[in-house]
């Protein structure tokens, strides 16, 4: 699957979109159970949409604080992703925090929008000469009605897949 190509025709396209969003919940299969949909943005960056489900609720029926982190994380890693070849750079999440500001009470939206330019200047330009190169973005959660529920920090360890010492 060539990632950055689907997500680019997923802009567009709906069914690239149906296609991106059938392909995902098998190459990430803990993700499958909560429903999550990746709509690429016209503009750049990524949102994912989490639904108001049983799955995703907690005790209080609200959706699940993880549920929301889940959804940042895979939002962060997508729209980073988009600006990297994954054939040639390996991505692992280092640290992840999360602000919690609103209850959940109704479908929600993760949003992460890095530009090309950051990404080279912030990732691809120190991995000249860097091993490993951190890079932080940040997610925003938003309900149905437009109320702000959460913030993420997503930091993620970039590196070559040549730079890698562990087997795949």
């Amino acid at each position: 699957m060539n990632l950055p190509n689907l997500l680019s025709k997923a802009r567009t396209s709906s069914a690239w979109r149906w296609r991106l969003n059938f392909m995902l919940p098998w190459a990430i299969p803990f993700n499958q159970p909560h429903g999550f949909k990746v709509y690429p943005l016209a503009t750049g960056g990524i949102s994912v949409r989490i639904p108001y489900w049983r799955v995703n609720r907690n005790h209080i029926k609200g959706i699940h604080a993880c549920a929301i982190a889940t959804a940042s994380e895979m939002c962060s890693g997508l729209s980073v992703m988009e600006k990297l070849d994954p054939k040639r750079y390996r991505l692992i999440m280092r640290t992840l925090h999360m602000a919690y500001h609103y209850q959940a009470k109704q479908p929600a939206t993760a949003t992460c929008v890095p530009t090309a330019d950051e990404i080279d200047e912030r990732v691809v330009r120190p991995l000249a000469t860097n091993d490993a190169v951190d890079y932080s973005s940040v997610v925003e959660v938003h309900d149905a009605s437009g109320n702000h529920l959460a913030t993420a920090t997503v930091t993620w360890q970039v590196k070559e897949w040549s730079k890698v010492r562990t087997k795949v």
